[in-house]
């Protein structure tokens, strides 16, 4: 038991380095924040635009949303980081890895509300227009409400997922909570920090994971 200590609760250790390992925290957290916020609404959105039913619009999101969903998210950021520089564009590792688990995320999310949307019986949308709701009205209070409820087991599932994927941002030195402990374990060879990372994460992710949970209790219901 006291090497074991040693090895992965090293009290020294831990002394050393929980301030870094709370600065990474934080910026795990906020890049998870930007991730879900935009990732999100911009999946939304073009579900969305994908009910105006334009072919060639269509066609354009669906072929991105696949390609997004294809290719590994560490592939895009390793393509991202290194190959816009040689265009003339660079951006800082932080809103790389922002932009590409972003894109990744409103990939899933519009292939999630798009189900959603589609499972919605077309005779409430009938029933909606013969009230005199206009389409945009019956999109955005009769089909999404529903669509919410019905999509929010895997979105909820899906988002935490990628999210965790902030872990990818030590490849391109972005100061997360991995890249400051692996930081710390390279001086010291200790794995001491890389355990305080793995705290830091359940910290960060449980009441996620918690609050999913939650929700899709909250908000369980048949579909009409």
């Amino acid at each position: 038991m006291e090497r074991f200590i040693d090895t992965f609760f090293k009290p020294s250790v831990i002394a050393s380095t929980w301030p870094k390992i709370l600065d990474g925290m934080l910026v795990t957290v906020e890049l998870a924040l930007a991730v879900v916020i935009s990732g999100l609404a911009v999946g939304l959105l073009l579900a969305l635009i994908r009910t105006a039913q334009i072919r060639l619009v269509n066609a354009v999101i669906i072929v991105l949303v696949d390609v997004l969903r294809a290719v590994p998210p560490l592939v895009m950021v390793l393509i991202v980081y290194f190959g816009l520089p040689n265009v003339g564009l660079t951006l800082p590792s932080f809103a790389v890895l922002w932009l590409v688990l972003a894109a990744v995320l409103a990939a899933f999310g519009e292939e999630i509300f798009w189900a959603g949307i589609l499972s919605v019986r077309r005779g409430q949308w009938d029933a909606a227009r013969s009230t005199g709701l206009t389409f945009v009205d019956t999109l955005a209070f009769v089909v999404l409400p529903q669509t919410i409820r019905m999509v929010l087991p895997p979105l909820v599932n899906r988002t935490i997922a990628i999210s965790k994927n902030t872990a990818l941002g030590t490849v391109i030195g972005v100061p997360e909570l991995l890249n400051q402990a692996t930081t710390a374990v390279s001086f010291i060879s200790n794995a001491t920090p890389l355990s305080l990372a793995a705290i830091g994460y359940l910290i960060i992710f449980l009441p996620v994971v918690l609050l999913g949970s939650w929700l899709e209790r909250r908000f369980a219901f048949r579909k009409a």
